[in-house]
């Protein structure tokens, strides 16, 4: 069965945005399935437009800022 985006919900979203782009920390459910975290990375394009990036490593200020996001969306998968 191929991937169907009217049957994914996001239930909890939260954004941290600095000088180089912007992580994103969410709780989904596919298909009302389990609930499942995803954080993603995007980077400022040359125009300032936010694009798809690899996640990679994470610094220490993006750390500290995905922490409170990250026990919140805890709370959320409960």
């Amino acid at each position: 069965m191929p991937y169907d985006a009217s049957l994914d919900q996001c239930l909890f979203s939260k954004n941290f945005e600095n000088e180089t782009g912007r992580l994103t920390v969410g709780v989904h459910s596919y298909n009302n399935g389990p609930k499942k975290l995803q954080i993603s990375r995007e980077t400022r394009g040359s125009e300032g437009e936010f694009k798809f990036s690899k996640m990679g490593r994470l610094t220490k200020e993006e750390l500290q800022a995905l922490l409170p996001f990250l026990q919140e969306a805890i709370e959320k998968m409960d």
